[in-house]
């Protein structure tokens, strides 16, 4: 026999999208403190390398840096998006509106990450195997 009676009720339906919206924005916190993490610790590193004589290298450090802190910051911001979005009120034109951010976040992303990098993704094996070769 099918019971059609809801297994929730409305009160405990509103006190889990209440857990939901309080989860969703402590983690979009916490994209944004590591973000701006990132860049503290980003900017101090490299004007610790500027102290000791070697600005190039500051700078490659400091754009490293500053873009790792970016990329771990937005998977929190996304992970934050699909709580909110998804979970708590899911419709079709907040699913859109989540694939189109998650397009553009992964967008800068996989900017970011070949921006720190210096190469293809694809073609990391290819380095690691280079630097391999060489240490040897």
């Amino acid at each position: 026999m099918i019971n059609s009676e809801p297994i929730f009720t409305e009160e405990i339906r509103g006190v889990v999208l209440h857990g939901l919206h309080w989860t969703a924005s402590m983690i979009e916190l916490l994209g944004v403190v590591v973000i701006v993490g990132g860049v503290v610790a980003a900017t101090v590193l490299s004007l610790n390398a500027m102290r000791g004589g070697m600005p190039a290298d500051a700078f490659r450090s400091y754009h490293a840096n500053l873009g790792r802190g970016i990329l771990l910051g937005l998977e929190f911001l996304i992970a934050a998006d699909i709580i909110g979005m998804v979970a708590i009120v899911p419709s079709l034109d907040r699913l859109v509106v989540l694939a189109l951010i998650i397009v553009i976040r992964t967008f800068l992303s996989f900017s970011l990450q070949i921006e720190i990098e210096g190469r293809w993704p694809w073609r990391r094996h290819e380095r690691e195997a280079s630097d391999a070769a060489r240490a040897l």
